[in-house]
């Protein structure tokens, strides 16, 4: 299948899965917030488990379907540094992405309007670093 279009059937399937958790549970999909609350309080967590279940889930059958994950291959020191910095932000920037990227600016949110731009603006200068780093930068 040819990457725009499997962006655009992803693109479609994440807005539609933020639509039917805000319509039918009235919740933002806000990844950190949903996996935060289901590890501090996981007797009333189980659909915060099924979603989670369903996000790995979909990753893996992404890789069956397609023989590739979406995104680079990296070593393994190099995924936890960069989880740790994602938490790290997530915490800073109270909500993580998804809660400010997907869902907060299509509530028009103010909050996630500036938190969108600030991680955007930080993954674009990472990534400017690392290809001074690598000699690569143009």
């Amino acid at each position: 299948m040819h990457p725009y279009l499997i962006s655009l059937f992803s693109g479609l399937l994440i807005g539609t899965s933020v639509w039917l958790m805000l319509a039918g549970l009235g919740r933002v999909t806000g990844i950190s917030g949903i996996a935060a609350t289901a590890l501090t309080a996981p007797k009333e967590s189980l659909w915060r488990f099924a979603f989670l279940a369903g996000l790995i889930g979909g990753g893996l059958l992404f890789v069956r379907l397609f023989g590739t994950a979406a995104a680079g291959v990296a070593t393994t020191p190099w995924l936890i540094v960069a989880g740790l910095l994602v938490g790290f932000g997530t915490v800073l920037g109270g909500g993580c992405t998804s809660g400010h990227g997907v869902c907060g600016l299509g509530r028009r949110s103010p909050r996630s309007l500036i938190a969108t731009l600030t991680f955007m603006a930080a993954g674009m200068a990472t990534v400017a670093v690392i290809r001074v780093l690598n000699g690569s930068a143009a």
